[in-house]
Parts: structure tokens; C-alpha cells; sequence
């Protein structure tokens, strides 16, 4: 369907807004999420760096939310997910996440583990 303008009501007062004005809107976002990456990825922040929550820095839990955010957002806006019913997001959404989330932390704490092996065990770096 090809509506060229979508009703919506902001602040009690019903306000038209175009595709072309959403299309701006997902843009910018998702380039000001980008951005803030990037700047962080440049910046590395000692603050970020040096912290450690779960076993992992603080730096790289913020990248993870963030891209988890656009994945959302992209999902959202562009599969169309806001004009469905609530269950039916959540299914689509929370699922995925759940899983990425548990993938994550199976491999980060196996792979810190086998950094300590390396590091305090009997066996050499051979690569």
C-alpha cells in the first residue's frame, strides 16, 4: 500500500506526516547512532576501557546495545512493525535479541576462559 501520508496523533493534536519526512527521520537516526560508534570506536575513552563489567569492557557492552538499538529501530521502521500488534513485535523482536544476547555470552565467557588458559595455563601461544 502507498500512502503518501499517515495519520497520527502527537500531543492530543492530529498531525499529518509524510513517508518522505519519515525517511529523514530513520536516516538521521541511524546516523546519529552510527556516529556515536564510530566517535567511540576512534576515541576509546580510558574510562570505557578500563572498566570491566561481566567479564568484558564497559566499551564493548555499549557497542553491543548500540547495534542491538539500530537493529531494533531498523526492524521497527522498515519491516513495518509498528502498525502490527503488540504480540506479534515482541515475538519478532524480543526473540532475536534473546538469542544474540545468550550466543554473546556463551562466547565471550568461553573465549575469556580460553585466554586464560593461554595466559596462566601449561599450554604456549602457538599462533
Amino acid at each position: 500500500m502507498a500512502h503518501t501520508h499517515k495519520l497520527e496523533i502527537f500531543r492530543g493534536l492530529l498531525k499529518f506526516k509524510s513517508n518522505t519526512q519519515k525517511i529523514w527521520g530513520v536516516l538521521v537516526f541511524l546516523t546519529l547512532v552510527t556516529a556515536v560508534e564510530v566517535a567511540l570506536g576512534i576515541a576509546k575513552p580510558e574510562m570505557l576501557t578500563k572498566s570491566y563489567v561481566l567479564g568484558m569492557k564497559s566499551l564493548n557492552w555499549i557497542f553491543i546495545i548500540l547495534t542491538l538499538v539500530k537493529a531494533y529501530y531498523i526492524a521497527w521502521d522498515f519491516m513495518h512493525l509498528r502498525d502490527e500488534k503488540s504480540s506479534l513485535r515482541r515475538t519478532i523482536v524480543w526473540t532475536p535479541i534473546f538469542l544474540v544476547a545468550y550466543l554473546m555470552f556463551i562466547l565471550l565467557f568461553e573465549a575469556d576462559y580460553i585466554f586464560q588458559v593461554y595466559k596462566d595455563g601449561f599450554i604456549k601461544w602457538n599462533f
